[in-house]
This record gives C-alpha cells, structure tokens and sequence, in this order.
C-alpha cells in the first residue's frame, strides 16, 4: 500500500472504525485512542497490506485493540450467555427506541456485541467478520444468533413494562 493509499483510508474508514469502538466502550477519548492504535498498526504493515484488505484489516486490528483495553479495565465477559439483570429496568422511562436498544446493548459479552455490531451496523458478511474477529463462521453465526435472542428477550420485557 502506498502513502496515498493510506490516507485514503484514513480518510474512508476513520469515521467507521471509530463509532465501532465508541458504541463498545462509551467512552471518546479511550475510542480515539483505540482507533489511533488501530491505525498505527496498519502504518507499521503499509508495504505489506492490500490496499484492497485495508478495512478489513483495519476493523480487526481495532477489535483487537479493544479486547485488550476492555481486559485492562476490567470489564471483559467471558463466552456466556447474557441474562438480563433483575430489576435494571424497574424505575427508568426511556423515550425513544433508540435508548432502549442501548442499554440492551450494554448487558451483551464483549464478542457478542461485537460480531453484532459488524453485521448490523458495519454490513459485514459473516466470513469478514469471522476473519476480522477470529472466531469460526459458526461461531460467528452462534454468537448473533444468541445477540438477538437476548436483545429480543430484553425488548419484550421493557415493552411489557412502558
């Protein structure tokens, strides 16, 4: 990949990358950072990266990077099944969809979220998102599956109570 290559995609999938790692961790500077490193990886690889590969490679190595800071701040979940928390609900109104979506959001184990994320917001096809994230395709394919089963559960009690 070329110096123009790389500020093209700087340029393209900056924006993508970064609202990618910002809806994981809710936090824009911890986000900014994790997008710089992403990008600094592939800066150290340019001569070795299809510039064809760049956002694939991109959104891989800030998964990676945000796995790691994840674990650093102690909020990583191991590969389990979210159940929603009792009573999490109970005294808030929400007042829009929007919101409601979010703080589902929030209960999922970091990999679900992740690999949701990719193929609802981002487009991915399940095999880009099992080489960005490592895991199997039907690994992928399960930890949707279970994704939306959990925000489906979690929505129909909130629309129960609203």
């Amino acid at each position: 990949m070329t110096v123009n290559e790389y500020n093209d995609c700087v340029n393209q999938f900056s924006d993508g990358v970064y609202r990618f790692v910002l809806k994981h961790i809710k936090c824009a500077d911890r986000a900014s950072d994790v997008v710089q490193d992403a990008f600094l990886k592939m800066w150290e690889k340019v001569e070795t990266i299809n510039f064809e590969k760049a956002k694939s490679y991109l959104f891989t190595a800030a998964h990676h990077t945000l796995v790691d800071e994840v674990r650093k701040t102690q909020i990583h979940q191991r590969f389990v099944t979210a159940q929603p928390m009792e009573n999490d609900y109970e005294n808030t109104s929400y007042s829009d969809v929007y919101e409601v979506l979010n703080k589902a959001m929030e209960h999922l184990p970091v990999d679900q979220k992740t690999v949701l994320m990719l193929r609802d917001y981002e487009g991915y096809s399940y095999d880009e998102i099992a080489e960005i994230t490592g895991l199997n395709e039907s690994q992928v394919k399960v930890y949707i599956f279970r994704a939306r089963t959990f925000l489906k559960t979690y929505l129909v009690r909130i629309e129960n109570l609203v």
